[in-house]
């Protein structure tokens, strides 16, 4: 077929199920089973975790309205970015873009290095993957077996995204199910597990980690840790609070492949509503789950041990070990197939609007996928098992402040389109003016050391790559600018 006859829209496959899972898949990853031990428990505590999650959909929730409104608006591939270049200019656009690409294309490398981990916590320490070669990122050892996995995990994935987006929405709908349901059956275990007591569930509010740990504090001591009174209340709320944007990170996919979807786009509210509030459920549950089955939860935190895990294993032994891995498995590549799809549909988008070089706007005569960008992210994600999870851990940090930025311009644009259209009622209005708000709060919280916060806002690593990626945004902008004159 001649260039002048070349394909520039994509196929309509995606029924709402797949775009639920997609979705689902993208906000539930790794970190939702290994973060109750490793920030949840301590930083918020079971309670403290339930209240600044369920606080978080609602705010999630609150920006979904905003999407709802401009996808059938500017119903394309790409998004935020989509509605940021109609309604904002084509800097602005550019500059949502940019954001997030950093936050789609950084996930997909990391679910990937957690294949590994998966496998090492579940293997009974025969070290099944520590063969071959080994060498040392960050003080991560990166062993060959690891590699290979990783890899060829993210071969696979990325050729079935490119064989057409109805058989990946297939097998995402499929490994969101397992997810759900897995979570559904351990937490069950969890209310009726002779290994289970209420007791366990304290310090509700979660402990000063690093003062429990210089004084070498157990579980029998750690109550002289605990977050107590107002303050304490309060900043075991808002530690967990301030990185839901990162929980969240992946509801709003949806609108990147709005030019797939094959059912009226009057179902975007419900579908994003209901991905949303199981991304909930899940954190929430899981962190539940590794409180109450494992009465020395303090000490596992404090040793670095896998809580979740434990719990699990606790409660159903091995076979809660089984169900613990299709678990997170499931969570991982559903996450790599979602972050896929909305990192190649968005470089499609902003290479067809001519903020990214040409061929990755190109479709496959044959399955009708952007084959060149979806190779692309390929390329980038096999950087994860080389790198190793430390390292790559500073890049994901960018993940949330990607979601932001995308939330905020959203809410912005969808504020000029009411305006430009006269139409939208004042609590639509009230909606984009609280989204904007919650984005820009978000934003403050990960970028500004607040006292009593330890551990929210970035490291120092991060801080550099987050400027290593403004410069190089910055130079690609004006590049693009000289060439456009």
């Amino acid at each position: 077929m001649g260039a002048g006859k070349r394909k520039t829209g994509l196929q309509r496959q995606l029924s709402p199920a797949h775009v639920w899972s997609i979705a689902f898949g993208c906000i539930i990853g790794w970190g939702a089973f290994v973060n109750p031990g490793k920030k949840f428990l301590p930083n918020s505590g079971v309670d403290g975790t339930a209240i600044a999650m369920l606080a978080g959909a609602l705010v999630m929730i609150v920006i979904a309205f905003t999407y709802a409104y401009m996808v059938p608006r500017y119903p394309k591939a790409g998004g935020e970015f989509t509605f940021a270049k109609a309604c904002l200019g084509r800097k602005t656009a550019f500059l949502c873009g940019w954001f997030l690409m950093a936050a789609y294309l950084t996930n997909v490398p990391m679910n990937s290095t957690a294949i590994g981990l998966i496998v090492d916590g579940l293997d009974g320490g025969s070290d099944i993957l520590k063969w071959g070669f080994r060498y040392e990122v960050a003080g991560f050892d990166v062993w060959c077996g690891e590699m290979v996995l990783a890899a060829g995990v993210l071969l696979l994935f990325g050729w079935l995204n490119i064989i057409g987006v109805k058989k990946a929405g297939v097998i995402q709908t499929l490994l969101a199910s397992m997810l759900a349901l897995s979570v559904v059956i351990l937490s069950i275990a969890a209310l009726v597990s002779a290994s289970a007591d209420a007791a366990n569930l304290s310090p509700v509010w979660g402990f000063d980690k690093t003062a429990a740990m210089a004084a070498n504090a157990t579980t029998d001591t750690i109550a002289c840790y605990a977050h107590v009174g107002r303050q304490g209340v309060v900043t075991a709320i808002l530690a967990t609070f301030a990185i839901t944007p990162w929980a969240f990170v992946g509801f709003e996919t949806i609108p990147q492949a709005a030019e797939e979807f094959r059912f009226s786009y009057s179902k975007v509210m419900l579908i994003m509503t209901v991905a949303i509030l199981f991304g909930a459920f899940v954190y929430i549950a899981n962190n539940y789950v590794a409180a109450i089955a494992v009465r020395e939860w303090p000490d596992k935190v404090m040793a670095g041990e896998w809580v979740l895990l434990c719990a699990a294993e606790n409660m159903l032994g091995v076979s809660g070990k089984i169900l613990l891995g299709i678990a997170v498995s499931s969570a991982v590549l559903s996450g790599i197939m979602g972050f896929y799809l909305a990192s190649s549909r968005l470089m499609f988008s902003m290479a067809r609007e001519g903020y990214l070089p040409e061929v990755f706007a190109r479709i496959d005569e044959r399955y009708g996928t952007p084959r060149n960008a979806i190779l692309f992210c390929i390329l980038i994600s096999l950087s994860g098992p080389v790198l190793g999870r430390e390292a790559l851990g500073w890049f994901v940090d960018m993940s949330a402040i990607g979601a932001s930025v995308g939330f905020f311009f959203t809410s912005l644009s969808c504020l000029h389109t009411m305006k430009d259209r006269g139409e939208g009622t004042l609590l639509l209005r009230m909606i984009a003016f609280a989204g904007a708000a919650f984005s820009i709060l978000f934003v403050i919280l990960q970028l500004v050391p607040i006292p009593g916060l330890p551990g929210v806002h970035y490291g120092k690593e991060s801080y550099i790559m987050l400027l290593v990626w403004i410069v190089l945004g910055s130079v690609f902008l004006m590049r693009l600018q000289k060439q456009n004159k």
